[in-house]
């Protein structure tokens, strides 16, 4: 049986220079899987609007859409730590609408943390969490939510001037009191030394692996998703190619009376 994993546990794991391990899920049955496999963090991220709803950004993701798949997912984890990503506009209009959202992810939906995106503009936000006992992961570097601003998907942290931002934000994070910080897309040697400098532990995507854990979108780990590739999502698995032939096959067999055999029916 799996170690209930917590909040401690993953500080332990970064003081300890244990790599943490992290995946999303969107549903019961994925989140069963992950957690029975052994993933340390199981993060319901707003990517569900890209890979569960066909969303090209995450933006229109809702609360409602969230709440739904963090439910259906917390019945499925018993031993990761399990993180809800606050979506677009749910906490940036003021910190009482982010205590109102936060606070409905933990007693509706049943997460141990949530993810907020973005630097020092967040900072008081995150505090104002902490302080009411609802722990934060931060994000810098790509933030899919920023997207527009960005002006595409390309990495962050490729200038000096950007790369000191995130250094700043990163410390202010922690000062803030998130518990980690996902590194997305940013060169791996920025994301070495503020991994270096920082006392909670980094989740990198796309950021090297001097992050002190990783975290993919699961769908792309497995080959579910392949619309859009990133340099950074390895496949384990080509499911969206088994997935069309084992769909295809039973046409075939069915247009063919091949199915169901009559050792298949009753």
């Amino acid at each position: 049986m799996n170690k209930k994993i917590r909040i401690s546990t993953i500080l332990k794991m970064k003081s300890e220079k244990q790599k943490i391990t992290a995946l999303t899920a969107y549903d019961y049955t994925f989140a069963y899987l992950l957690d029975e496999s052994g993933v340390d963090l199981i993060l319901v991220g707003d990517s569900c609007g890209n890979v569960c709803a066909g969303y090209e950004t995450t933006l229109p993701v809702t609360m409602d859409e969230m709440l739904y798949h963090i439910k259906s997912v917390r019945r499925g984890v018993q031993h990761a730590l399990l993180v809800g990503d606050m979506p677009f506009m749910s906490y940036q209009e003021s910190i009482e609408s982010a205590v109102h959202n936060a606070g409905r992810f933990m007693k509706e939906g049943g997460v141990e943390a949530v993810k907020l995106e973005g630097g020092e503009p967040v900072c008081p936000t995150i505090r104002r969490l902490v302080e009411i006992g609802i722990p934060v992961m931060g994000h810098l570097g790509f933030t899919p939510q920023s997207v527009h601003e960005f002006g595409g998907y390309g990495v962050r942290g490729a200038s000096e001037i950007e790369a000191e931002r995130i250094r700043k934000d990163a410390l202010a994070l922690e000062e803030a009191g998130a518990f980690s910080i996902v590194l997305e897309k940013v060169p791996a040697q920025l994301a070495k030394t503020v991994s270096e400098s920082l006392k909670i532990p980094t989740i990198g995507i796309g950021a090297g692996v001097d992050c002190d854990g990783q975290v993919l979108v699961t769908y792309d780990l497995l080959g579910l998703f392949d619309k859009m590739q990133f340099r950074f999502a390895r496949r384990y698995a080509d499911l969206s190619g088994s997935i069309r032939k084992g769909v295809s096959d039973y046409c075939s067999d069915v247009r063919a009376g091949k199915f169901p055999s009559k050792e298949e029916s009753y």
